[in-house]
């Protein structure tokens, strides 16, 4: 699937039309390189700069920008890996790094600066530390991707998970099926449909124009097995930073049972200045979306602080 992404910027520029002028702004040399679906840049309009998916994905000089409170591991994630595939950072649950690749490269990734490269699939290290602590009873997948993963390692991990007696949920975050909904196929939800433990899963999704009937059919499927779908954003300037893009979206996700989680506030990574947008204009848009959707659309306005317990929702400036 992956064969066909768009990694050559030049070429993607001639694919998009874009002028000498617009070429000007493109950073051709990147420590984290070009990386978009095909299926994701025939949904763009050719000849700008200015559309909501190009923004998200086209490595532009702004990245360039200093800003000394942008840094490359906004999260402090390393505090908190006690083993090398493994995140724990809040009671009850941790998050497995399932892979460091993924199926597109978002500009804004508070991972951007990790090593991106290919690991081998073995988690005995991690799958131990699980065992061995009865207090987690929720295991994140994450990454990379874990839909990077095949169906036969996916299969066993999640057999390994569901064998440890305390894990009783296990909770996919992935954005593979914005590009590639027929990642979910016939082996996978069987596989899904195997395991004991409940599974919670979370796509990624930052503007309606991503979205179309393959990706709703997908889910759907998904859902007929009892795994409650839900979402995530993240509010990125020039993409989504407005109430017509997000009402759009939320309409479209609970419209076809995809329940709103969170809206998160930018993480403030190195190279992702440029897509800042205020808390006081986030509560602005939350204001906005209270006015104009019902409450299962609204999703949480949240951020990460390193060391706090929990999301810290945000409800004032």
């Amino acid at each position: 699937m992956l064969r066909s992404n768009f990694r050559d910027i030049e070429k993607l520029a001639d694919y998009l039309k874009l002028t000498e002028k617009q070429r000007s702004v493109l950073v051709t040399e990147s420590s984290f390189p070009l990386n978009l679906p095909l299926s994701l840049a025939q949904k763009i309009r050719k000849g700008t700069l200015d559309d909501p998916i190009l923004r998200q994905f086209l490595p532009i000089s702004d990245e360039n920008i200093v800003n000394q409170s942008f840094v490359p591991d906004p999260l402090d994630e390393e505090s908190f890996r006690p083993c090398n595939k493994l995140l724990h950072k809040y009671h009850g649950r941790a998050l497995l790094l399932t892979t460091q690749t993924c199926a597109m490269h978002c500009r804004y990734c508070f991972r951007r600066c990790f090593d991106h490269g290919t690991t081998t699939p073995s988690f005995a290290e991690e799958l131990a530390y699980i065992a061995k602590d009865p207090t987690i009873s929720e295991v994140i997948l994450s990454g990379g991707d874990p839909l990077i993963l095949d169906n036969v390692h996916l299969e066993s991990l999640l057999s390994d998970l569901s064998g440890i007696p305390h894990v009783r949920r296990i909770r996919f975050h992935t954005r593979m099926p914005i590009a590639f909904p027929e990642r979910i196929d016939g082996t996978l939800l069987k596989i899904f449909d195997s395991i004991p433990a409940q599974i919670w899963f979370v796509i990624h999704t930052n503007h309606p124009q991503e979205l179309d009937e393959a990706i709703f059919s997908s889910m759907e499927d998904i859902r007929r097995l009892g795994i409650p779908v839900l979402s995530q954003t993240v509010l990125l300037q020039g993409v989504n930073d407005n109430i017509i893009a997000l009402k759009n979206l939320y309409d479209m996700l609970i419209d076809n049972g995809i329940m709103p989680y969170y809206l998160f506030k930018l993480d403030t990574v190195t190279g992702t200045t440029h897509f800042h947008v205020s808390e006081e204009r986030g509560l602005r848009l939350m204001e906005q979306l209270a006015k104009q959707l019902p409450g299962l659309a609204i999703p949480r306005y949240a951020k990460e602080i390193p060391d706090k317990p929990c999301k810290t929702i945000i409800t004032s400036c």
